[in-house]
């Protein structure tokens, strides 16, 4: 299992990575991402706007509540995910990362993994 503080970087990470994607492959989304890890307890949220994540933190159960998208896989999934060791489609498809949103949220965030 995964830390808290490796779960962290990791997120930060993906926010860098987004950050540095090619313009034209951005989301236009404008909502708030939660990633849970029922393994540790711990729900990490950000704010996917212009292609970005910012204003990252470790969420309290109500800040999760609000969110639009909801990721939720163990500690150790989201650390291969960023790392390039799973690939997200795969993930996904055999339920290791589970998604709540709307379809054209869904549809709009396939550039972002």
């Amino acid at each position: 299992m995964a830390s808290v503080e490796e779960c962290d970087a990791a997120f930060r990470s993906l926010a860098d990575r987004l950050a540095g994607a090619d313009p034209d492959k951005r989301t236009t989304l404008d909502r708030i991402l939660a990633c849970t890890l029922p393994d540790l307890g711990v729900t990490f949220t950000g704010h996917l706007h212009d292609g970005e994540l910012t204003d990252i933190t470790q969420a309290d159960t109500d800040s999760a509540a609000k969110a639009q998208v909801t990721l939720t896989m163990s500690s150790d999934d989201l650390v291969d995910l960023v790392d390039g060791r799973m690939r997200f489609a795969s993930a996904w498809a055999t339920g290791k990362v589970k998604i709540d949103a709307r379809m054209t949220d869904l549809l709009k965030l396939r550039s972002v993994f």
